[in-house]
C-alpha cells in the first residue's frame, strides 16, 4: 500500500464509540428529555452503569480525558456528594423490575478515592439499584496510585475486573509524557488482585507517543505479555495540542508520523497474535477463553465490550448516557456539574435524539467496527427504504476494494485483515455527520 493512501486513510476520524458521535450532540436535548426517557424504559430492562471519577494527582501530558489534577481531597469529597445525589435521582425515576448487569468506574483515576469512599460509593449503587449477582464490576486503575488499603476496599466492594493504564514502559517515552510507571509496580498490582481471585485483567497501551520506536514498542508489548493479562487494548495517541493545552508540552517533532504509527501498531499486533491472543475489532486483544473472544462485541464509550445492556447510565461530570431514544451528556466542568446537581438533581446539558437514519447508520457502523462486515441484508430488513439508501452507499467504496481492504460477500462486504487497521476510515464512509461541524477526532489508526 502506498504512502499516499496510508496518509489519506490516517486522517483524524471518530472512534465510533457512539453514533452520532459526541461533537454532534446539541443543547436542544437536556434534563427534561432525559427524565422522560428514563421513565419510558421497559420493565425488565438490563442496565449498565458508568461512574466517572474525574480526578488525578499528576498530569499525564498525552491525556485528553476529562479530568482535574488535585493534591487535596476536599474537592473529591464534595464531588462524591453530588455523585450520590445524581445516582439517587436517577434511581427514583426508573420503572420497576430493571436490573444492573454491568458496572464500570472510570476516570481520571477511580483509585484516588479513599478506602472508605470506595466502599460507600459501591454501597450506594447497590442500595439504589438491583444489581445482578453475576454482574461484572470493572474499575480503571492507575498502578502508581494503588496501595494495600485501597486494594482491599476495591475487593470488598466486589470488583471483578481491573483495567490497568500502562501506555508505555520505556523510560524516554514516559519522561516525554510525564508518566513514570515501572514494570515492577504494575506486576505487583496484577499479582495482588490475582491472589485475591480477580483473574480478569485488562492492560491499556498507546502507540504513537513521543519517541516511540519499533524497539521500544517490542520491549513494552513483550513486558505486557509477560504479565499474562486476559485483555490488551492498544489505542492510537491523538496529538491535538490546539485543543488539549497540556499536549503542547509534547514537541510536535517527537511524535511519530502516520506511517510510523502504523508500523508501531503492526508490531504490537503481531506480537500479541504470536502470543496466542485473539483480535477483537480493531484495537482489542483477548485470550481465547475470555468472554470477548466468544460473546458478541458491542461499542460503548469505553471502546469494545461484551456488555449487551438495554441502557447505559453515565454518572458524573461529562458522563454520557445511552437510552433507546438517544444520548444525553452531563456538563463537563466539575463546578458546572455540581451546580446543576445541587439545583435539579441532574446535570444533562446536551445530547441527541435518534432518527431512523441515525439508527440505520449506527447499526451499519457498529456492525463494521465489531464484526468487520457490512450488513446490507439486515439494513434493508430492519430499516426499510432508509436502510436501503444506506446500503446503496457501499457502492462508492471501490478504492478500498481495489487496495485489498475489503472484499465482496453474500450480503454486503467484509473487511480483510489488511483492511482492519483502516476500519474507522471504512466506517466513516457511512457517517453522514462527518465534516458538518468542527469536530476533534483521533488519528484514523
Amino acid at each position: 500500500m502506498d504512502s499516499v493512501l496510508i496518509n489519506k486513510l490516517g486522517r483524524p476520524l471518530p472512534r465510533y464509540t457512539s453514533y452520532p458521535t459526541t461533537p454532534h450532540f446539541h443543547a436542544e436535548i437536556g434534563r427534561k428529555d432525559y427524565e422522560s426517557w428514563i421513565g419510558a424504559l421497559a420493565r425488565g430492562s438490563r442496565l449498565s452503569l458508568y461512574v466517572h471519577i474525574p480526578f488525578c494527582d499528576t498530569l499525564c501530558w498525552f491525556c485528553a480525558c476529562s479530568t482535574k489534577i488535585t493534591r487535596r481531597y476536599a474537592p473529591i469529597a464534595k464531588y462524591l456528594e453530588c455523585l450520590e445525589a445524581e445516582i439517587e435521582h436517577v434511581s427514583q425515576l426508573l420503572p420497576d423490575s430493571v436490573h444492573v448487569d454491568h458496572i464500570h468506574w472510570g476516570g481520571g483515576s477511580p483509585d484516588i478515592l479513599r478506602p472508605e469512599d470506595i466502599l460507600r460509593l459501591s454501597s450506594i449503587v447497590r442500595d439504589r439499584f438491583t444489581v445482578a449477582s453475576d454482574a461484572e464490576f470493572a474499575v480503571e486503575i492507575d498502578p502508581r496510585e494503588l496501595n494495600e488499603k485501597r486494594t482491599s476496599a476495591l475487593l470488598a466492594a466486589g470488583v471483578s475486573r481491573i483495567s490497568l493504564g500502562v501506555q508505555d514502559f520505556d523510560p524516554a517515552v514516559q519522561a516525554a509524557i510525564n508518566r513514570f510507571q515501572s514494570i515492577e509496580k504494575t506486576r505487583a498490582v496484577v499479582e495482588r488482585f490475582r491472589k485475591a481471585g480477580v483473574e480478569s485483567v485488562n492492560v491499556d497501551l498507546v502507540y504513537g507517543l513521543p519517541f516511540q520506536t519499533p524497539r521500544t514498542a517490542r520491549r513494552t508489548i513483550d513486558a505486557v505479555i509477560a504479565l499474562d493479562p486476559s485483555r490488551v487494548a492498544i489505542f492510537g495517541y491523538a496529538h491535538l495540542p490546539q485543543r488539549v493545552r497540556h499536549q503542547r508540552l509534547i514537541k510536535d517533532d517527537s511524535v511519530p508520523g502516520v506511517e510510523d504509527r502504523l508500523t508501531l501498531c503492526q508490531i504490537m499486533t503481531e506480537r500479541l497474535a504470536a502470543a496466542g491472543y485473539t483480535r477483537a475489532g480493531v484495537d482489542h486483544f483477548c485470550k481465547p477463553d475470555d468472554a470477548m473472544a466468544h460473546r458478541p462485541l458491542r461499542r460503548n464509550f469505553q471502546g469494545y465490550t461484551t456488555d449487551a445492556s438495554d441502557a447505559l447510565f453515565g454518572f458524573g461530570a461529562s458522563a454520557i448516557s445511552r437510552l433507546p431514544q438517544g444520548y444525553v451528556q452531563n456538563a463537563a466542568p466539575i463546578a458546572d456539574y455540581q451546580r446543576r446537581i445541587e439545583s435539579a438533581g441532574l446535570a444533562s446539558v446536551r445530547g441527541v435524539a435518534l432518527s431512523t437514519q441515525d439508527r440505520a447508520r449506527a447499526f451499519a457502523i457498529e456492525t463494521l467496527m465489531c464484526q468487520l462486515r457490512f450488513p446490507e441484508r439486515e439494513l434493508c430488513e430492519n430499516f426499510g427504504e432508509v436502510g436501503q439508501r444506506v446500503a446503496n452507499e457501499s457502492a462508492r467504496l471501490t478504492e478500498f476494494a481495489d487496495n485489498g481492504l475489503l472484499e465482496p460477500a453474500q450480503n454486503g462486504f467484509i473487511v480483510t485483515e489488511k483492511g482492519r487497521p483502516f476500519l474507522r476510515a471504512i466506517a466513516a464512509e457511512f457517517d453522514s455527520y462527518l465534516g458538518q461541524r468542527i469536530a476533534t477526532h483521533s488519528t484514523g489508526f
